[in-house]
């Protein structure tokens, strides 16, 4: 069962960084992202750095200021120099992990260099995963490594595979090569991004994985596919992913839970009187 929407962007300005490689055409409200939760019946999500933003994480701050820290979290962009106090200060803010996009030949960091190194033993100490947006095939040849960072490794949008046949896809066969796969988490988010059906994919990691590694994002609000995707198109398709349960992964990697789940049917059951939302807010 799916109860966290686990990717998706929210900016209420668009003002790009130099160099990036697009700008939406208008900004992403939480307002509205909260509207697509509360219509599926989602008890919260995760907010993911936008990459036309940079490592300027004030909006995605921002946002999280306003929600319930049992219930939402973000992820962040920033440079493998980055300052114990700045990490503490994001996640102080509710962020629970760093995402590597590294799409689009983007250069990947040297995984045995000292930068790299001292970057992870950061996250380390502060329980933080490492997110990884990267084609298939560039990913392949370097996912043991990954694996054995020593700290969580989320993949997104479904590894990007390159085969419509998973059992010939690069990508899926470097998973099935990594013999110790218990840093490992994959992101099913996003599947317009991949020009064949990749639920056969998604099946094939749910049996590689180990148990409860697997989370899904809406992708909201879906930059460069607007014409193509929706919140209710990517819901829908979430309901074929039958075998997909989030609960574990979501509390594993984002420090979300159960107990704020319970706190929330207690507060809009029949008996509280007023539901969460008129008493609290925005800080759903």
């Amino acid at each position: 069962m799916i109860q966290f929407d686990c990717h998706a962007h929210v900016y209420e300005t668009v003002t790009a960084i130099d160099g990036a490689r697009y700008i939406p055409a208008k900004p992403a409200p939480l307002s509205d992202w909260l509207g697509h939760l509360e219509a599926g019946g989602l008890q919260g999500g995760v907010i993911v750095q936008v990459s036309f933003l940079g490592s300027d994480n004030s909006q995605m701050c921002a946002a999280l200021s306003q929600l319930d820290r049992r219930r939402f979290s973000g992820v962040c962009v920033v440079g493998l120099d980055v300052s114990e106090e700045q990490l503490d200060r994001l996640f102080g803010s509710g962020v629970r992990g760093v995402r590597w996009n590294l799409v689009r030949g983007a250069e990947i960091p040297d995984l045995r260099g000292r930068t790299t190194r001292e970057f992870l033993r950061k996250l380390r100490d502060r329980n933080m995963h490492l997110e990884i947006h990267l084609e298939g095939p560039r990913l392949a040849p370097v996912l043991p490594a990954l694996s054995d960072l020593g700290v969580n490794v989320v993949v997104d949008h479904f590894g990007l595979p390159s085969d419509p046949n998973p059992k010939h896809d690069p990508m899926l066969e470097a998973v099935s090569r990594t013999h110790d796969r218990a840093a490992l988490y994959f992101k099913f988010a996003a599947h317009y991004r991949v020009k064949f059906d990749v639920l056969p994919h998604a099946s094939e990691l749910l049996g590689l994985l180990p148990a409860h590694h697997v989370v899904w994002g809406s992708d909201w609000p879906h930059t460069q596919h607007e014409d193509c995707a929706s919140y209710p198109d990517v819901w829908a398709f979430s309901g074929q992913l039958t075998d997909l349960c989030d609960r574990r992964a979501v509390k594993s990697l984002y420090g979300l839970g159960q107990e704020a789940a319970e706190d929330r049917a207690a507060d809009q059951s029949p008996d509280a009187g007023v539901a969460t939302v008129a008493k609290s807010g925005p800080r759903l």
